[in-house]
């Protein structure tokens, strides 16, 4: 804690390190509170931003997504983060990049500026930790990180909808077809990849493993956990996760609720176990705070991230994976 700076540590900490004093209803609003900066120069975790909300099939409103993550965060940049008991910042260093710039009024190019994005983040050897927008972002982003890692990827995907419906159009805007093109572009192998919390038909899910929302409801996120590990083991492995993916109990304000989700409960214990899994990206999409209630949609999706951190950091500590299936369930269970 740096006891010298008061307030707007985001523009005025010089380190990528540690924290400083603020007032949570007050500051600029990076999430949580980290540096706002463009310099890249020995950065773990780079955060930004996709304000986008083309791709949506339903309700629109994601692209104040990032935004509203952002201003949720303040809570969790005062106390070590529950149940970590650590300050992830004073070993990982972490920018808030601000978002990703795009054309809206040229759609055909919104793609590519995502991928351009990503690519000058990943060029650096940051990770990244990506705020939507809508779901659709997330294929552009896969495309910069099997550039960066090589492909296939493994996927971890929560979600209500499996997102893998046919689309043959390569420039389409859908966020209910980016998985089918990701498959079939070769971006993510279906045999190592995993989704969570579905609760949509679809007649095709590509290969993917399943693990649907009442398979999570009847056997518990440890066995959840204790599955995805098994799927993914160490392969390189990108996470993505759909706010949609909680019951509309949890997180009313997204594009297209379900009932019948997991609990906030049941996904943050799932993601705390993330430890033995080779991360190489994150993202956390479709909160729309127009349909949200009291914040509580926004502040799922900054927990999960926090969290997210916190494994990150853990892993940098540890040399990654950082612990053992044995280690990260005995811990969380």
């Amino acid at each position: 804690m740096d006891s010298t700076i008061k307030g707007d540590g985001a523009i005025r900490r010089t380190s990528l390190y540690g924290s400083c004093a603020e007032n949570t209803y007050a500051g600029v609003l990076s999430f949580m509170r980290r540096n706002y900066s463009r310099d890249l120069s020995c950065v773990d975790v780079a955060i930004s931003g996709v304000p986008l909300d083309l791709a949506t099939t339903f309700r629109s409103g994601a692209r104040q997504g990032p935004a509203a993550v952002r201003a949720a965060s303040v809570q969790l940049a005062e106390l070590a983060p529950y149940p970590w008991g650590f300050n992830p910042f004073d070993d990982l260093a972490v920018i808030d990049y601000g978002d990703c710039w795009f054309d809206a009024h040229n759609p055909l190019t919104i793609s590519q500026s995502i991928v351009e994005h990503a690519r000058t983040i990943l060029a650096s050897g940051a990770k990244m930790l990506t705020f939507g927008g809508d779901h659709f972002i997330t294929y552009p982003l896969l495309k910069a990180h099997a550039e960066k890692y090589g492909k296939p990827l493994s996927l971890i995907h929560f979600d209500a909808h499996c997102d893998t419906w046919p689309d043959d159009s390569p420039e389409s805007l859908n966020h209910g077809s980016m998985f089918y093109k990701a498959v079939k572009d070769g971006l993510i192998d279906p045999n190592t990849s995993v989704q969570v919390g579905i609760r949509t038909w679809n007649d095709d899910f590509m290969g993917i493993h399943i693990l649907d929302a009442p398979w999570v409801h009847a056997h518990g996120p440890q066995a959840a956990l204790e599955k995805i590990l098994s799927i993914v083991g160490d392969r390189p492995t990108y996470l993505t996760f759909d706010i949609d993916c909680l019951d509309p109990a949890f997180a009313p304000g997204t594009g297209t609720p379900v009932p019948g989700g997991l609990s906030s409960a049941q996904a943050l214990a799932i993601i705390r176990g993330m430890g033995p899994v080779n991360l190489v990206g994150m993202d956390v999409v479709e909160v729309s705070p127009s349909f949200d209630q009291s914040e509580i949609t926004a502040l799922a999706a900054a927990h999960i991230a926090a969290d997210l951190l916190c494994v990150l950091r853990n892993q940098k500590l540890a040399g990654k994976p950082a612990v053992s299936i044995e280690q990260a369930t005995q811990a969380l269970f």
